[in-house]
């Protein structure tokens, strides 16, 4: 029997975390594709999967990440799911608004109310026709950030059992399944091989990057790494008369070797004044300058633990001082000078420790390599982890670890505050399994300003006694 073959061309992006620097380009040639091929009579798609918004950039910051949801209808995009970045960097009420103004579709099967309810803003699911009437079935998932997303007021189920479920309700209904996943690289290929009805998995989260792609039984697994270096691009064949899958191949397109306009380095240079400009707003006055010091303590440093014990009630608190990228002058302090100073993604995080736990954490915090450690990743949007600072944490001379100026009981209970980073089991294994409640939806820039704008107020005699 003669074969009538179909081409369809999907475009795929993730993990931008707004890195705007190429997206002039990114945009203009994912544009100029959609053309060739609708000139073609062949259908295309532009996905994203996810971690586009990253609080990090003044634009996506100033715009609550509407911004980012802006230059993606500009593109042409077609579907996104979200990534932890958009899940759990903002708040449920700035999640459930971010894609009012989406021309693309979000798909995502695994988030839910807590009374179970879909959030109106995404779709469990969306099955495309092409042009030549083929059924391509479109799911996405995120990763399970179970105790953030709770905080949050979200419930995060399971993601394999989630699309396999939604798999398990459309398969019959498509000819072609195709996953937008924010789960991460093994959990892509745990997935190929629990459900192999999924016939591409754009992958997302780990920033791993597939030149050629990656076969894992039936599915074909796509990713482009980080930060907008490539696009994927991912071409099926279909024998239009059995709607049977002839052939998958993947690729990626360097940026850089895209061709540059003119107005590029304009219109990106514009993306950051705009955010600047959004966020030129006073929010206290300090007398005197607080400096910043990476391999010392500092007035900077100081000022912050006293932030996170007064709003956490906390008995001690522990930070690194590569978290300050910059320090505040004498006079007003604005949501900008904030933002610069703690660009991170980062919540603080109250740990309940026993004394001989917190004596644990201290020493291992005197890791002497670890003031010149580059971290990467894990919401730190620095470069070193400078020296570990204390508050209201000591050793005395004697040898005695005291929290405020009570030596450490190895059988009492203590409250830590500390960055979410520290509680993954990274930097400190004791505290991953341990208790602890993370404040949400506040990033640690909030609590400066919080604490900023209290001390202003109690200088001027205006603090209510309660507040």
């Amino acid at each position: 029997m003669e074969q009538f073959v179909e081409k369809i061309h999907i475009y795929h992006t993730n993990d931008l975390h707004s890195h705007f620097e190429s997206w002039p380009q990114i945009s203009r040639y994912l544009l100029t594709q959609q053309a060739i091929h609708a000139n073609a009579s062949e259908t295309s798609f532009r996905f994203d999967i996810g971690d586009h918004v990253d609080r990090s950039h003044p634009f996506t910051e100033g715009t609550a990440g509407k911004g980012n949801v802006a230059l993606l209808n500009s593109a042409g995009y077609d579907a996104v799911t979200i990534g932890n970045n958009e899940g759990i960097t903002l708040s449920k009420n700035a999640l459930n608004t971010l894609y009012e103004g989406a021309d693309f579709d979000v798909i995502l099967c695994n988030l839910v109310e807590t009374d179970g309810s879909i959030p109106k803003w995404m779709k469990l699911y969306k099955i495309y026709s092409t042009v030549e009437g083929t059924r391509v079935g479109v799911i996405g998932a995120t990763a399970m950030y179970t105790d953030f997303y709770s905080k949050l007021g979200w419930h995060i189920h399971e993601p394999h059992a989630a699309l396999k479920a939604v798999v398990e309700k459309i398969r019959h209904e498509v000819d072609i399944l195709i996953c937008l996943s924010h789960l991460g690289v093994n959990e892509d290929r745990l997935l190929a091989e629990v459900c192999p009805e999924i016939d591409v998995i754009l992958g997302a989260h780990t920033h791993h990057l597939f030149p050629e792609g990656e076969l894992v039984h039936h599915s074909l697994l796509a990713a482009t790494g980080k930060f907008g270096q490539y696009v994927g691009r991912v071409t099926l064949e279909v024998d239009t008369k059995s709607n049977r899958l002839l052939k998958k191949e993947a690729t990626v397109i360097p940026v850089g070797d895209l061709a540059s306009g003119k107005d590029d380095v304009h219109e990106v240079n514009g993306l950051l004044n705009a955010g600047q400009i959004a966020l030129d707003e006073k929010v206290f006055f300090i007398e005197t300058p607080l400096k910043q010091q990476l391999f010392a303590n500092s007035s900077l440093a100081t000022f912050f633990g006293q932030a996170l014990l007064a709003y956490t009630h906390a008995d001690c608190a522990m930070f690194n001082a590569g978290i300050f990228l910059r320090s505040l002058e004498q006079g007003w302090v604005t949501k900008r000078h904030l933002h610069e100073l703690l660009p991170h993604p980062i919540n603080v995080c109250v740990v309940t420790l026993r004394g001989e736990e917190l004596l644990r954490v201290y020493h291992t915090a005197q890791n002497e390599q670890w003031p010149q450690l580059e971290i990467k990743g894990l919401g730190f949007r620095g470069t070193l982890m400078g020296n570990m600072i204390f508050e209201q944490l000591a050793m005395n001379g004697d040898g005695h670890l005291l929290v405020g100026s009570e030596i450490v009981q190895t059988d009492h209970i203590y409250r830590l505050a500390t960055l979410d980073m520290f509680t993954f089991g990274y930097f400190f294994p004791m505290l991953k399994d341990v208790e602890k409640e993370y404040v949400m939806p506040e990033l640690i820039r909030d609590i400066m300003a919080w604490y900023g704008k209290r001390e202003m107020m109690e200088s001027l005699g205006l603090l209510e006694e309660n507040e």
